[in-house]
């Protein structure tokens, strides 16, 4: 079992920064593919970005060029770093692990992130 921990949100005016932290226990992370996903009041969940076991990394297109999915192995922990936010990323963010895209069975609580306009 592998249990995660998002933390970082809060509240922010536009064009600034937040970074996200997803903490890991029970299991090391190394051989996981993990996905950030957020969620906006009545939208589906969507996945934000995603980084490989191997550090490859890919992003959904609204977010392309602002946010950075990084990994560190040492601490158990995956990090979404979040610049020049928009109103529109305001939303409750997710990290979620697994072995295949798209297959995520462990997922954390949630984290609140708000931008202000």
């Amino acid at each position: 079992q592998v249990q995660l921990v998002e933390s970082g949100g809060g509240l922010v005016q536009a064009g600034g920064s937040l970074r996200l932290s997803c903490a890991a226990s029970g299991r090391t992370l190394t051989s996981y593919l993990i996905s950030w996903f957020r969620q906006a009041p009545g939208k589906e969940r969507k996945s934000v970005a995603v980084i490989s076991s191997i550090g490859t990394t890919s992003y959904e297109n609204s977010v392309k060029g602002r946010f950075t999915i990084a990994r560190d192995n040492a601490k158990n922990t995956v990090y979404l770093q979040m610049n020049s936010l928009k109103p529109e990323d305001t939303a409750v963010y997710y990290c979620a692990a697994g072995h295949q895209l798209g297959i995520y069975p462990y997922w954390g609580q949630g984290t609140q992130v708000t931008v202000s306009s």
